[in-house]
């Protein structure tokens, strides 16, 4: 673990190159802002300009990638939307921007690669769920994710493991913000499968340290209430106008298990009520 290099240092990237600097790890950050060049330097990080293009990879991959033993992937694919037409022509491919990686990565010191993945890849299914379940990605960003997730994992030049996070949350992102004052919002009845970027970032460092790879791994925090339940109630505590919800529809939902995560890392979730 002498030196990591992250792949988007956004929401998760940056806070988790500053906690690998402390402990004293070289870290090289990408960042497709000029502006956040300096932030990155100032912090300790070895700042990188990079913009990931369906057509080609950025000149700076090979300097990028030099002298680090671990990738680590953390770039949201930024799709929406169910149903939307899901082809390798497609301009805004994901799936093709990773692919364009591999030639030059496979030619550098690159080792281990940890991509940050998305319970999305699941679907919507109306069930527990855990790494055994069969993903049936409905959202086009799930699809991407589990075409990279298998890219990825069947490429022999590198070890990978594959983290599944929930919901994101922290202090700047709560999604009870967004649902506050919703009215006849949908699924009352399903649980919640959010994680804090604090068990994020934690559980990042842990397969690190841990040298865990070759494996898949959902990262859910093991708290799931209703969405009714959960929704209101942080409305209130955040001072916010509380959703309705509509009862009239059943409502269908997963439930996402980290039980291997947690047996495998020996990982103690630290933000448990979120």
């Amino acid at each position: 673990m002498k030196q990591i290099s992250i792949l988007g240092c956004g929401w998760l990237g940056l806070p988790l190159a500053k906690a690998l600097v402390e402990k004293n790890i070289k870290v090289k950050g990408s960042t497709t802002s000029v502006e956040k060049l300096s932030i990155l330097e100032n912090e300790g990080i070895q700042a990188f300009l990079l913009a990931l293009d369906s057509e080609s990879a950025p000149d700076a991959l090979p300097a990028f990638f030099e002298g680090s033993g671990t990738l680590i992937i953390a770039i949201p694919p930024k799709l929406r939307g169910k149903n939307k037409d899901y082809s390798g022509a497609n301009s805004n491919s994901f799936v093709k921007k990773i692919a364009n990686l591999l030639p030059l990565l496979e030619q550098s010191s690159i080792q281990n690669l940890l991509f940050i993945s998305s319970t999305a890849v699941y679907g919507d299914a109306n069930a527990t769920v855990d790494e055994d379940t069969k993903p049936i990605p409905v959202t086009e960003s799930g699809k991407q994710l589990l075409a990279i997730e298998n890219l990825l994992m069947e490429n022999s030049h590198f070890k990978t493991t594959i983290l599944r996070f929930g919901g994101l949350i922290g202090k700047d992102r709560h999604p009870a913000r967004f649902l506050a004052g919703k009215e006849n919002a949908d699924n009352p009845e399903a649980p919640i499968n959010l994680i804090h970027q604090d068990d994020c970032i934690g559980i990042i460092i842990k397969i690190l340290e841990t040298n865990t790879w070759g494996e898949i791994l959902n990262a859910v925090t093991p708290y799931h209430p209703t969405r009714e339940q959960y929704y209101t109630q942080k409305a209130v505590e955040l001072n916010l106008v509380p959703p309705t919800f509509n009862h009239t529809n059943p409502s269908t939902g997963k439930t996402i298990l980290s039980d291997k995560l947690i047996e495998m890392l020996d990982y103690t979730f630290t933000k448990t009520h979120l």
